[in-house]
C-alpha cells in the first residue's frame, strides 16, 4: 500500500490546476465559439491523457505506455511549464509567479521522487 503524502497531495492540486489553467487559457483564446470550445476542452484534455498515458514502470498503478523516468519528469515539467506560460499570456503575471513557486516548492518537497525517476 502507498502512503500518500503531503507533496502527493500538493503535485495533484498542481496538476489540475495546470489543466484548469489550459481550459481558461484556451477559452479565451479562440477566434469564435466553435474555436474556444475545442482549445477549452480539447488542450486540457490532452494534457490530462499525456499526463496519465505515459507511465514510469514502477509507478503504482497501471503503465499504459511505459517511459524513462527521465523523460515523465520532462513531460511532467513541459504541461507544468505550459500552464505557467498560459497563465501568464492570460496577463496574470502574479498568478503566474506564485504558480510557478508553487511548482518549484513541489518539486523540493518531491525530491525523492525524482530521484527516484531516475533509478526506478
Amino acid at each position: 500500500m502507498y502512503a500518500i503524502s503531503l507533496g502527493d497531495v500538493l503535485h495533484f492540486a498542481l496538476e489540475l490546476c495546470a489543466f484548469g489553467a489550459l481550459g481558461v487559457w484556451g477559452f479565451q483564446t479562440g477566434e469564435n465559439g466553435l474555436g474556444r470550445a475545442a482549445l477549452g476542452i480539447g488542450v486540457p484534455l490532452a494534457a490530462a491523457v499525456l499526463w496519465g498515458v505515459f507511465r514510469v514502470p514502477n509507478d503504482p498503478g497501471p503503465a499504459t505506455v511505459a517511459v524513462p523516468g527521465w523523460l515523465r519528469l520532462i513531460l511532467e515539467l513541459g504541461i507544468l511549464g505550459l500552464s505557467v506560460w498560459a497563465v501568464f499570456r492570460m496577463h496574470q503575471n502574479g498568478l503566474a509567479f506564485a504558480f510557478a513557486v508553487a511548482i518549484l516548492i513541489d518539486y523540493l518537497l518531491m525530491i525523492k521522487r525524482i530521484l527516484w525517476l531516475f533509478n526506478p
